[in-house]
């Protein structure tokens, strides 16, 4: 069946938002006098919202909530400041967004970052394009895989469930999908493997944007 919304995910999927997300944790960590991680290392820590990264990031033996607290609020400070330092769409990404909008296919964002900074780099680096939602984390409401805010969309959308592709580059993302019972497409530029997109039972798996609008034209079957 075609598509006619498309709800994507933020980091990893139309971002690669890596290097900013690192840099803010590893600048919390020392400014509290802990030891920071690689870059390479932060693509494991990310996907379900700050406050687990932060947690992550941690010594597991100082993971208590007022060291969380403290380093969260560090890395707020900095990451509203500095979170388009480094960040850039993938490839294909805003080819893939124009060839939707012509083809007046609805787009929407759902992400685990929390709301001010979604909205920030959503305008920054796509603010020539309409979404019908755009939901990050905010105060009181589950973090994806927990479906809350992809009923959100889908009730500021009113487009049917079996019209509705969501797509994603991480297990998260595929099980948000699975629990809100829409197709999902896992994405291999992001931050997660493809092994773990087979784990969570990606409905299809893409190696390019541009790939996405088949699924979009035709459905997974």
């Amino acid at each position: 069946m075609k598509k006619k919304l498309v709800i994507f995910d933020l980091d990893g999927t139309l971002l690669n938002t890596i290097e900013d997300l690192g840099h803010a944790a590893n600048y919390a960590l020392e400014k509290n006098g802990f030891a920071t991680h690689s870059m390479a290392s932060y693509p494991f820590f990310v996907g379900n919202g700050v406050r687990r990264l932060i947690t992550r990031v941690l010594p597991e033996d100082e993971r208590d909530a007022e060291t969380i607290d403290m380093l969260l609020r560090d890395f707020m400070v900095y990451y509203n400041d500095h979170n388009t330092d480094f960040t850039k769409p993938y490839a294909g990404i805003p080819e893939l967004l124009m060839d939707l909008r012509d083809k007046n296919v609805l787009m929407a964002v759902a992400s685990n970052k929390y709301q001010k900074a979604v909205d920030k780099i959503i305008e920054t680096y796509f603010g020539d394009f309409s979404f019908v939602a755009i939901v990050g984390q905010n105060e009181g409401v589950n973090v994806k895989p927990d479906p809350s805010i992809v009923f959100q969309i889908l009730a500021q959308a009113q487009v049917p469930k079996a019209e509705v592709l969501y797509v994603g580059d991480s297990g998260v993302d595929m099980e948000t999908a699975r629990r809100a019972c829409l197709d999902s497409v896992g994405v291999t530029w992001g931050f997660r493997p493809e092994k773990e997109l087979v784990e969570y039972h990606a409905g299809a798996i893409v190696h390019k944007p541009l790939d996405i609008l088949n699924i979009v034209d035709h459905g997974l079957y």
